[in-house]
């Protein structure tokens, strides 16, 4: 293996994830997996389960591509797709047994608060369609605001229960919330299980 990186097909299709690990292995998904600090803990820490990471800033996923392959993790792929255009096209269906999304773009300013994901009408709705049936979807952000806005998208959706979020170890502490706990700024956490 001399890259982790996928390479999305040029029509769009669906990625062939059976191509490593066996097909019966769970998949888990980091949306916005950043420097992959939280990503790469997880793919050592579990070599039975397969990682999928997604970022849209090239020189990130490039600088992760090599530490994947400098830790030898056979175990963890990564896409470079902007989040709502891999989950609608590249991931496959029902498959998901956790999606992680830890410290989306909060999109601060009101003019802007419609491009973050939970603002997107159809998020939720591919969510439910990725998520593998008692799939989970962990959620971590520093921004009370758009946690708040968060809650108020999931509690009300049947399609989805709130349940404990995961504990993290430290080593799981993404960059971003590596500055915040410093600065002892709060973090706030949640979790959702398909219950479809």
């Amino acid at each position: 293996m001399d890259t982790a990186l996928f390479i999305p097909p040029a029509n769009d299709a669906p990625l062939e994830l059976d191509g490593f690990l066996p097909p019966g292995a769970p998949l888990e998904v980091d949306l916005g997996c950043g420097a992959g600090r939280f990503l790469l803990a997880r793919a050592a820490a579990n070599p039975g389960t397969r990682y999928i990471g997604i970022d849209r800033m090239a020189a990130r996923i490039r600088k992760l591509d090599a530490r994947i392959l400098r830790l030898g993790l056979r175990n963890v792929r990564i896409l470079r797709a902007e989040a709502v255009h891999a989950l609608e096209i590249h991931l496959p269906r029902r498959r998901v047994q956790t999606l992680y999304t830890h410290f989306p773009d909060p999109w601060p300013k009101r003019c802007h608060h419609r491009r973050r994901l939970f603002a997107q009408p159809h998020f939720t709705d591919l969510l439910a369609t990725l998520l593998a049936p008692g799939g989970t979807l962990q959620i971590a952000t520093d921004h009370a605001d758009y946690f708040a806005h968060i809650q108020r998208v999931l509690e009300p959706d049947a399609r989805f229960a709130p349940v404990p979020p995961m504990p993290r170890l430290p080593c799981e502490h993404t960059d971003f919330e590596l500055i915040f706990r410093r600065q002892n700024l709060p973090v706030f956490e949640a979790a959702y299980q398909s219950v479809l």
